[in-house]
């Protein structure tokens, strides 16, 4: 896989500095039509040998065009924020807008192959990791991210003989770094399963450029070559209209009887049960809150629900049993332009709880599968492909250690009528009962089957829906507090055996 980029590629001086000129006009035509369409964003990984020339390429690249347009990042060592947080969140918190250029040092390969090389995971962790790799890249290029991945390439002769060019320079020997001398040591590795990871993640939406990196002028020419050849051609590519996209349609109950039907809506609690009720779930949620194992762990609840199901009024008995420094709640309405202008699953990325913190999502990530689908704010293919995509994050962050609670309130068309009449009479309430409300009814049943296929498709053991007989508010209420507590204590014991486990093991 790396034969070609070392058999000492070099160009001379007269064609490097012919060829220059042309292609940085070039790049720069191509990144300012970039930033006038806003159609995607660049992603640009860099990774590779040790002094095979990353810095020094992406320093050109910053001068041969807008550095306003680009933003380099560096993943070194994960910060204690990041630690308290899924792997994946550091990178997706500083992916590019549309029309913008990101280049990632350290990114998602650096850390899984470092971390291989010095026997910090084995080989299952390593191709978990490559997987998970290959899921992202998918997701974004499909959300219509352009990907390019450089891998900047030396030999082994090649990489003894400039350390020792530089070790016996006294004017140059400082740019030799600890990292350098490390990868000298561990170079057959560091080859040996970059070319594992090259191999199982370059695909025809994201493929590999191996870079011989020895030469200076004929790596910047190559890399320059190949993002201008790939801007070019996304510029190019047209955009393909929602309705034109074919996807095949899922299927619909023979006998028509709905999930949500096996629901025993006359579920009720009376006003004094209810109270009690109310007060012991609460004082076990806050307990349990305080315990020292929410240390190891975050708590994310996803309320999603007919329109005046009483989600509101759940969330707020929720929020009342705790120290409100203990939790956030995150309203999901209609995008923002800068949330738009990022692939769907940003926004929500953005507000992963760190450990020992409680997150609420008043409406969430499921919008693409609900009210996107039914009113065609996206393709069907967009929708289609979310199933899986969510599935994927909610197991990523449950891997983490975050607990993920998700209920549905359901309500029937009756008492939904009953609540918005009621809310149109009260002064304090109006502003809760919108046009949009009323528009949504008219599509009572095309929600009702959007439901079913996200509870079938997305109720999983990591991340199992709860749907809650809401007609009654009191009894939806308590089974909220109720679930919510006995996915905290399940998840207590869980990790209680694992560590135990683990202490037998070391033991």
């Amino acid at each position: 896989m790396f034969e070609s980029a070392e058999i000492g590629h070099v160009i001379d001086k007269e064609t490097y500095e012919a060829e220059v000129p042309a292609l940085r006009e070039a790049l720069l035509e191509a990144q300012f039509e970039l930033q006038q369409q806003k159609r995607f964003p660049v992603i640009i990984l860099i990774n590779g040998i040790e002094g095979a020339g990353k810095g020094e390429t992406v320093k050109l690249l910053n001068e041969w065009m807008d550095p306003r347009l680009i933003e380099v990042r560096t993943f070194d060592q994960q910060t204690d924020e990041e630690l308290a947080r899924p792997p994946a969140w550091r990178y997706w918190r500083m992916l590019p807008a549309t029309g913008r250029m990101g280049i990632f040092f350290g990114n998602w390969y650096s850390q899984m192959l470092q971390a291989r090389v010095h026997g910090v995971i084995k080989e299952p962790r390593l191709d978990q990791s490559i997987n998970g790799a290959e899921r992202l890249e998918k997701m974004l290029c499909d959300e219509g991210a352009l990907i390019f991945k450089f891998w900047f390439h030396l030999s082994k002769k090649q990489m003894k003989d400039r350390l020792k060019a530089l070790a016996d320079d006294p004017l140059h020997s400082w740019r030799i770094s600890p990292l350098d001398w490390q990868q000298s040591q561990t170079y057959d590795k560091f080859v040996k399963y970059g070319e594992r990871i090259l191999r199982r993640t370059s695909r025809d939406y994201a493929p590999w450029h191996v870079i011989a990196g020895m030469d200076p002028r004929y790596r910047s020419l190559a890399v320059g070559k190949i993002l201008l050849e790939g801007l070019q051609g996304a510029l190019k590519r047209p955009t393909i209209h929602p309705d034109k996209v074919s996807a095949a349609p899922l299927a619909s109950s023979v006998d028509q009887v709905n999930l949500l039907d096996s629901l025993d809506l006359t579920l009720h609690l009376d006003k004094d049960d209810y109270e009690e009720q109310l007060i012991t779930e609460q004082a076990r949620l806050s307990g349990l809150m305080r315990d020292k194992r929410m240390r190891r762990h975050a708590l994310i609840a996803v309320f999603e629900g007919n329109d005046a199901a009483g989600k509101g009024g759940a969330i707020r008995r929720v929020a009342a049993a705790l120290d409100p420094r203990q939790y956030s709640i995150v309203p999901i309405a209609a995008p923002t332009e800068e949330e738009r202008a990022h692939p769907y699953m940003w926004r929500f990325w953005r507000h992963i709880p760190a450990r020992s913190k409680f997150t609420v999502f008043d409406r969430s990530w499921y919008g693409r599968v609900l009210v996107e689908r039914v009113e065609g704010f996206c393709s069907p293919a967009d929708w289609l492909r979310a199933y899986s995509e969510i599935n994927d994050f909610e197991e990523q962050i449950a891997d983490a250690g975050v607990i993920v609670v998700k209920f549905w309130l359901a309500i029937d068309k009756e008492t939904q009528m009953e609540r918005f009449e009621e809310r149109e009479q009260i002064p304090f309430k109006r502003f809760k009962i919108t046009e949009d409300d009323w528009r949504n009814r008219e599509k009572w049943d095309a929600y009702r089957a959007a439901v079913s296929d996200m509870v079938d498709r997305t109720s999983t053991e990591i991340s199992p829906w709860t749907l809650v007989e809401a007609n009654d508010k009191r009894w939806a209420r308590v089974k909220v507090l109720r679930t919510l507590n006995q996915a905290l204590e399940e998840a207590f014991v869980k990790s209680d055996k694992q560590e135990k486990k683990l202490k037998k093991l070391k033991g």
